[in-house]
């Protein structure tokens, strides 16, 4: 049985078949939907193969198409992504989490605004591997995490 274990409750924090898009954020506290804030849901990519012929995410369109985008190895190409989201019509608001290591005893969430992001990130260093959560769920954060508690 793979995975470390959680420094405080000495549980395992690995789920076997369950996917990062979906895990990272849970265990950060943010929901992916709530009837309240968000009713749709995407989860791209946002490290494309460079050998295809263009990329298959138009973040301009999809910008205001859903509530709630989960991007899974969007380090690299954060500031293309706010880029595209703002120029597509997204508020630049719009709440977002970069969580490092999710569901490990290392996990850290850098949280701000499309406006913001790119500042904290750098400030803090942000690292792959990462799973991005963007959208005004992200918000419920503080009042959901149980992680930090």
């Amino acid at each position: 049985m793979g995975g470390k274990r959680h420094r405080r409750c000495g549980r395992r924090v690995v789920v076997p078949g369950v996917t990062s898009a979906l895990a990272a954020p849970a265990y950060a506290g943010i929901p992916l939907t709530h009837r309240k804030y968000a009713s749709s849901l995407a989860i791209v990519t946002g490290h494309e193969d460079p050998k295809k012929p263009g990329s298959r995410v138009d973040w301009e369109r999809l910008a205001e198409s859903v509530d709630t985008i989960v991007v899974l190895m969007g380090v690299k190409t954060l500031k293309k992504i706010v880029d595209g989201l703002m120029r597509g019509g997204r508020d630049p608001g719009t709440a977002i989490a970069i969580i490092e290591r999710g569901t490990t005893a290392d996990q850290r969430v850098t949280a701000g605004t499309l406006r913001d992001i790119l500042q904290k990130a750098e400030e803090r260093g942000v690292k792959p591997p990462a799973v991005i959560v963007i959208g005004d769920i992200v918000r419920l954060r503080e009042e959901v995490s149980w992680f930090r508690k």
